[in-house]
């Protein structure tokens, strides 16, 4: 694992509970959030039965979230916030400002790398999802948030699973020009 991926990680880690209906009541699971954004985050599990595909997410000082899961890998788990982008007053008690930031302009070169791995232009990835080439452009730079669903849609373009672009390492190539294990095929 790279040194930039585990220090995303680090940074951005926040203790919760996640909890749904389970047969037999409430169910509540310690979780650790991590790489929140304002349309959702990834948590880690200390559980490795089925989950369902919706649930809340309560942060330490009491917001609660209703999600639904976008992807799960064994403990790993990608939730979508179920009401759509979480307000300024929501993601500023799920993440500073600096986190914010440093989260944005993460997958903004996650999203810049994959694109050029492809060999797409900024125009064609706006054209293709629907947005303008300024907000390709903004995105990549770490200005803005990306939906959720636009991310998605980017993964799917560029043959890459949603998690490489939320956390995986800050660039395409590895040392030397070589291309890590994982990484998108040209």
């Amino acid at each position: 694992m790279s040194d930039l991926r585990a220090a995303t990680r680090q940074s951005t880690a926040r203790t919760g509970i996640i909890e749904f209906e389970g047969a037999r009541g409430t169910v509540s699971i310690p979780c650790t959030i991590a790489d929140v954004s304002g349309t959702g985050a990834r948590l880690k599990l200390d559980w490795s039965l089925a989950f369902p595909k919706e649930a809340t997410l309560i942060f330490a000082d009491g917001l609660r979230k209703a999600c639904r899961v976008a992807w799960q890998k064994r403990r790993l788990l990608g939730v979508a916030f179920a009401d759509g982008v979480a307000s300024a007053d929501e993601q500023a008690l799920m993440m500073t400002e600096e986190e914010q930031a440093l989260h944005r302009r993460h997958i903004g070169a996650q999203v810049k790398g994959a694109r050029e791995a492809r060999g797409y232009t900024e125009a064609q990835i706006a054209n293709l999802v629907g947005v303008s080439p300024d907000f390709v452009a903004r995105a990549e730079r770490g200005e803005i948030s990306i939906p959720l669903h636009q991310l998605t849609h980017m993964a799917d373009l560029f043959l890459v699973d949603l998690d490489s672009l939320v956390a995986g390492p800050a660039s395409i190539a590895g040392p030397h020009g070589q291309e890590p294990a994982g990484a998108p095929l040209r």
